[in-house]
């Protein structure tokens, strides 16, 4: 599965976000995460500013927006995984 971490430089939360998301990973290989910098995209960007860290997925464009731990990570992507 396919995940998108929509964070931007000189985000802490997004450094929080990315060692949540790096945990879970460790835990599901099937997963496969990619950092998205919001900057480089101005339309992420608008829509996205003000929630990042999002923990999002591009086939569904359902999003998990900050704050999140472990176990909303866990209940997001086992949502996707019965849609």
């Amino acid at each position: 599965m396919r995940l998108l971490l929509l964070e931007t430089t000189g985000c802490h939360l997004c450094e929080q976000a990315l060692a949540i998301v790096n945990q879970c990973w460790l835990e599901d290989h099937d997963l496969f995460i990619e950092n998205i910098d919001i900057a480089e995209f101005p339309e992420w960007q608008a829509q996205y500013a003000t929630r990042i860290p999002v923990l999002y997925h591009p086939e569904t464009e359902t999003d998990l927006g900050w704050p999140f731990d472990p176990a909303d990570v866990k209940a997001f992507i086992e949502a996707l995984r019965h849609d």
